[in-house]
């Protein structure tokens, strides 16, 4: 079952090419797309999809050495998070 996975981002001022320039060319191993969106000012969120939660998974650790390319970009999001927010799951419903 289709899964997806999404990681909320906060970069520091003067940034912001960079981090989305870490992204241009990731080739994590059963990507079907992915897509980064600006949520607000310096805040991102990446939103994956892959073929199911396996895929996902085995591709955490490519997804961290990307993370290790442009971690000095980021700021800490607090309350403990570091400088991601990360969450996955399968898909339970696509209604359209």
């Amino acid at each position: 079952m289709t899964a997806f996975n999404t990681v909320r981002f906060r970069v520091k001022p003067g940034r912001d090419q960079e981090f989305i320039d870490a992204h241009k060319n990731i080739g994590w191993p059963g990507l079907k797309h992915a897509n980064i969106i600006k949520t607000g000012d310096h805040t991102y969120c990446i939103i994956a999809e892959w073929p199911d939660m396996e895929t996902l998974a085995n591709a955490r650790p490519n997804m961290v050495a990307t993370l290790n390319t442009f971690r000095e970009t980021l700021e800490d999001l607090g309350n403990g998070l570091g400088v991601t927010d990360a969450i996955a799951g399968p898909v339970v419903l696509s209604p359209k």
